[in-house]
């Protein structure tokens, strides 16, 4: 579904041992033990603007919804009709990803639908509309499956999508779930033939004998077709959850990995991977971690990390071995003996891992921070963001009702001088390297009037409330920006909050 609103301004200025989750997931812990093009412009957090360009919501089904939502009257296609109050948890998006170029973005859903939006071409009479994306693809990527050798039902959910860069006219995405990776082929059509010999105008076979005479089939132009189809289906390797894809630099190879396995993956080769990455150990009694992300290096195909649920980054070099079990580079930061606490080993745990688009640096986020790491150096980041410190007084109610297990991602700009995570109560941070200025935004419906400026929102933690402020207390922890995208090569960013897809651009003046 697509839902289009006015442009709005945006001021910027598991226990120990490991235990099984449903599903068979491997869970955290629970118990403390003893280059692209540099940006046509930059952001500054704090004194630039963003213009909320729109607001899309994944559909329900494969059926497409407009709507404007400034006049009364609606739209409908196929008859159907969904509104945002009734999502499912089918609903629910549980990946973004922008394409190479920028010019698509894919989501993909718990219900095991990709979503692909293409963006408007450039208009002089509406450039505001530069950033608008419109539903370009819908398809059904994976279907719900039973195990019945373990007894597992394998969900739909779309657990990642990575875009490998386009060499034609079609375009390929890879999609995963926690068992089956898929290469996905999405192509246009908008002729067909007609004029066959053996066949009548509806695709019945003639009789031979009334055939006298031969001609040479046409193309007659039709109305576009987008079609989505499974190129290569990569399953059957993976013993647990598969929590991390990520295309190779040499776009010949892949990985997945999962919580004690890593895979490499050949794009032509679909009933063999090679195991380059295995933490299992023989008593499962003595594990300790498990991988929570991988990543391959931007411009080395040989180079790769990892990151562990102790808070741990392990960079491996494929020349070494077949079998990467022992880290060229080690990444850790000595605990603070003071700030030890029950939930120590929990929030370290480290969510999502990225290279840099220089391949410099890397970024990790863990539940209250982001930091980044410089390849160089081991011992401790060269940075530290606090996403939401306010929170820390607040972990045993989030360890309740297990917000404190919420995997957030974070990303960068184009050109790595800006970074981007989620939080709480629909807030997404932005931190400025360069200035060390860092903004809060909140990606919500009801803030969403026409032409309105939203002012940075600000969090209070005790004493006395301000007029824009909003307490601690008061934040909707069921409202949460795990998943976020930057475009490329422009200050575009997409923000998934429950099903709805917020599209933000930097104002243009």
């Amino acid at each position: 579904m697509l839902l289009s609103l006015p442009a709005l301004h945006l001021q910027t200025s598991e226990h120990h041992p490991l235990f099984q989750l449903p599903h068979g997931r491997l869970g955290p812990w629970c118990r403390p033990t003893g280059s692209p093009a540099p940006l046509s412009c930059e952001i500054g957090c704090g004194e630039g603007s963003w213009i909320l360009v729109c607001r899309l919501l994944v559909p329900t089904q494969v059926s497409l919804l407009s709507m404007e939502e400034d006049i009364d009257t609606r739209k409908i296609n196929n008859s159907f009709l969904r509104d945002h109050s009734y999502a499912t948890e089918a609903d629910i998006i549980s990946t973004v990803e922008f394409n190479h170029t920028g010019e698509l973005l894919a989501t993909g859903d718990k219900g095991g639908r990709v979503v692909i939006f293409q963006r408007e071409q450039e208009s002089k009479n509406q450039v505001h509309r530069r950033g608008e994306y419109n539903v370009y693809s819908t398809f059904q990527s994976h279907e719900p499956e039973f195990d019945y050798l373990k007894s597992l039902e394998i969900e739909e959910k779309i657990n990642k999508i990575r875009w490998l860069p386009q060499q034609n006219a079609a375009y390929f995405l890879l999609s995963t779930n926690d068992k089956t990776v898929k290469l996905w082929k999405v192509s246009e059509r908008d002729k067909r033939p007609e004029g066959y010999n053996l066949k009548d105008e509806e695709g019945r076979l003639r009789d031979p004998s009334t055939i006298t005479t031969l001609r040479v089939p046409v193309l007659r132009p039709m109305d576009l077709m987008v079609e989505a189809t499974p190129r290569r289906v990569f399953a059957n390797a993976h013993t647990y959850h598969i929590n991390s894809i990520s295309v190779n630099s040499d776009y010949e190879t892949y990985m997945s990995a999962d919580d004690l396995r890593i895979n490499l993956w050949n794009f032509e080769i679909t009933n063999q991977s090679f195991n380059i990455v295995d933490i299992k150990p023989a008593n499962m009694e003595e594990l300790t971690e498990v991988i929570t992300a991988a990543e391959f290096h931007p411009h080395h195909c040989n180079t790769f990390v990892y990151s562990s649920s102790k808070g741990t980054i392990r960079l491996c070099d494929m020349r070494t071995s077949a079998l990467c079990d022992r880290h060229t580079k080690f990444f850790e930061e000595p605990e603070d003996p003071s700030n030890r606490s029950f939930f120590s080993e929990i929030i370290s745990s480290i969510s999502d891992v990225k290279f840099s688009h220089s391949g410099r640096y890397i970024m990790t986020r863990d539940y209250l921070t982001v930091k980044v790491w410089d390849l160089n150096m081991e011992n401790r980041p060269i940075e530290t963001y606090q996403v939401h410190d306010y929170l820390r007084s607040k972990l045993c109610s989030l360890y309740e009702n297990d917000c404190i297990f919420d995997k957030f991602e974070c990303v960068w700009n184009g050109s790595d001088s800006v970074i981007m995570t989620g939080s709480y109560n629909n807030f997404f941070r932005m931190f400025d390297r360069n200035t060390k200025r860092d903004v809060t935004l909140e990606a919500s419906r009801e803030n969403s009037k026409p032409r309105a400026i939203l002012k940075p929102r600000k969090v209070c933690v005790g004493g006395k409330r301000r007029k824009d402020e909003i307490s601690v207390d008061s934040l909707d922890f069921s409202k949460k920006i795990l998943h976020t995208a930057w475009h490329p090569s422009e200050n575009i960013i997409a923000v998934a909050a429950t099903n709805n897809l917020y599209i933000f651009q930097d104002k243009v003046n």
